[in-house]
């Protein structure tokens, strides 16, 4: 329309501005919700100017289910709606989010979406720095929030929901109790509908009638709710200071509903803790394995089984790069990663082990002194020379898309990679099992570690045995690296932080017994993390080892013993 004259131009804006406002009434009536309504009311909230009035505009808004309105909302809190001063009057717009080269953009009026134009036609583009946005008050602000916050009651992802209901239910706003009342109606997802009641009950706590602060707090003591506890604690302290304000009936539920949370929040934590352990042995039943088996049957005390650890973890970080380069940062095919890491970092842990055997540990069987000071070199060097590649800070190994989140079971929280840490090892050690029970190889490692002089005189090359085992174990520490690098970080101290607790791991459980490295490990790795958070986790780590120590003393060759004839004598 750029061809128009100035009169003619104003003439048209006047017509069609008169033509909005006869149709209108149609639009609305044909569709309650439609955008000419939400716009209409979206320029209506802007414009008015008493602040009363506004709120209740805003608050209207926020039962439209229309992304526009969250769009505008926000904006406006963030001071994004600016005025326009047009001939009949101002005209609210936003600015487009794409800038031309000259950093302007596009003014779209809020009452249609089109661009703003002067009176020749031309687009005009403005600098957000140039303009001035709409004036909003702290009470306005604060309406937009909750406006905002009930708009995401309808979000379609349940977790949304949840805690958009969580949130709004913790401004404890008497004004939006209806609103949540109405929306609990509707919902069917469970625990987002025990999520409207937590945050009722939670509003309901202002109220100033006694028979509904008590049913709101006995509600929260029957749901055993979290959330709930600092409320029932400031609820208990002002009860207490101000008994004729509350009434007795309010401080004795809400004792009674604290005491219940508390409970629950201590079973909780426990049963969280237990979890943690029980993850933290599974590693350490990984890595134990191995050495179990190496330090029953060669004899050597291998100081450098952690740095096999970090073999493990450094290759599960390669990997995800590797795959990162291949596939891209998220998808199918790079959470695949993960499987293909834990393979790679057997094998990549095994060789080094390998190398290690034939290198060095060959020449030092049945010498634990000198093979601890040997392999403790070595352990060194492997630390050093990761440190000149990597860098001496931590790398960054993320979890595939499917080890992410929790399963959640009456608010303890099961970490998904966790899980997948604990059912890996219970699925490692039934293949060890099976190789020590069922194969060739298994047969000849079992008589080695016997009787080494017998097993030689009948064939078994010892030898080999022997380094089939070490690289064996050496990969099984390597893919307890890989596990690690779900848990914690990764970087060239990570095998030392573990080294020793493998070892406990090995002594206590019993040298080269499987179920003793399975007991000893869950002993070993519950307890810890069971007095961690009484103690700390030094005074924890000392506690553990000297409760070992004591143990030892009773009992020398651990909670289960390897008996043979060469052992005995």
């Amino acid at each position: 329309m750029s061809h128009l004259s100035s009169s003619g131009w104003k003439l048209w804006r006047q017509c069609r501005r008169v033509l909005f406002i006869l149709m209108a009434p149609v639009l609305l009536a044909q569709n309650p919700n439609s955008e000419a309504k939400v716009r209409k009311l979206l320029v209506e909230a802007v414009l008015e100017a008493d602040e009363t009035r506004q709120i209740g505009l805003v608050r209207q808004l926020s039962q439209l289910p229309d992304p526009l309105v969250g769009t505008v909302l926000l904006a406006w809190r963030q001071g994004g709606v600016f005025l326009f001063d047009g001939p009949s009057g101002p005209v609210p717009f936003l600015l487009e989010t794409q800038n031309d080269p000259q950093g302007k953009a596009r003014g779209l009026q809020l009452v249609d979406g089109e661009a703003l134009r002067d009176e020749k036609g031309t687009e005009l583009k403005f600098q957000a720095s140039d303009l001035t946005a709409a004036d909003t008050t702290s009470r306005l602000r604060k309406a937009i929030k909750t406006s905002l916050d009930l708009l995401a009651l309808a979000n379609p992802d349940p977790k949304m929901r949840r805690d958009a209901v969580l949130k709004l239910g913790q401004d404890q706003d008497l004004e939006i109790l209806k609103p949540l009342q109405e929306r609990e109606l509707t919902e069917t997802n469970a625990e987002v509908k025990r999520a409207y009641v937590e945050a009722i009950s939670f509003i309901e706590l202002a109220s100033d009638d006694e028979a509904i602060r008590v049913a709101a707090v006995e509600r929260m003591g029957a749901l055993r709710s979290l959330n709930s506890l600092s409320f029932l604690q400031k609820l208990v302290s002002d009860a207490t200071a101000n008994p004729k304000k509350y009434g007795a009936a309010t401080l004795k539920a809400a004792r009674s509903a604290l005491k219940q949370v508390q409970d629950h929040q201590g079973w909780v934590n426990t049963v969280g803790t237990g979890f943690r352990g029980l993850s933290t042995s599974a590693v350490l039943l990984v890595a134990a394995l191995g050495l179990a088996i190496t330090f029953g049957l060669m004899g050597v005390i291998n100081m450098a089984h952690g740095e096999m650890m970090m073999v493990g973890a450094y290759t599960t970080y390669l990997v995800q790069n590797q795959f990162r380069a291949w596939f891209g940062p998220s998808g199918a095919s790079f959470d695949a990663h993960f499987p293909v890491a834990l393979a790679v970092s057997f094998l990549a842990a095994a060789m080094v082990g390998l190398v290690l055997e034939r290198g060095v540990i060959r020449f030092l069987y049945k010498r634990p002194l000198e093979s601890l000071l040997a392999t403790s070199g070595v352990s060194l060097v492997l630390q050093q020379l990761f440190r000149s590649i990597f860098g001496a800070a931590n790398v960054q190994v993320g979890s595939p898309s499917w080890l992410m989140g929790n399963l959640a079971i009456s608010d303890v929280q099961f970490a998904y990679n966790r899980l997948f840490v604990i059912g890996f090892a219970f699925f490692v050690l039934l293949l060890t099992y099976l190789l020590l029970t069922r194969t060739s190889l298994g047969l000849q490692i079992r008589a080695v570690m016997q009787n080494r002089s017998m097993a030689a005189a009948l064939g078994v090359r010892a030898d080999r045995v022997n380094m089939m085992t070490f690289a064996f174990g050496s990969g099984l520490a390597g893919m307890a690296g890989a596990c690690l690098s779900q848990l914690a970080n990764v970087g060239p101290s990570l095998g030392q932080s573990y080294i020793v607790d493998c070892f406990m791991v090995v002594v206590l459980g019993g040298v080269g017994n499987l179920v003793g490295t399975v007991t000893a490990s869950l002993g070993i790795g519950v307890t810890d993390q069971m007095l961690q958070p009484w103690i700390g986790a030094v005074l924890g780590k000392i506690s553990v080892l000297a409760a070992i120590i004591l143990f030892l003393q009773w009992r020398p060759s651990g909670i289960f013993a390897t008996r043979s004839r060469s052992l005995e004598g």
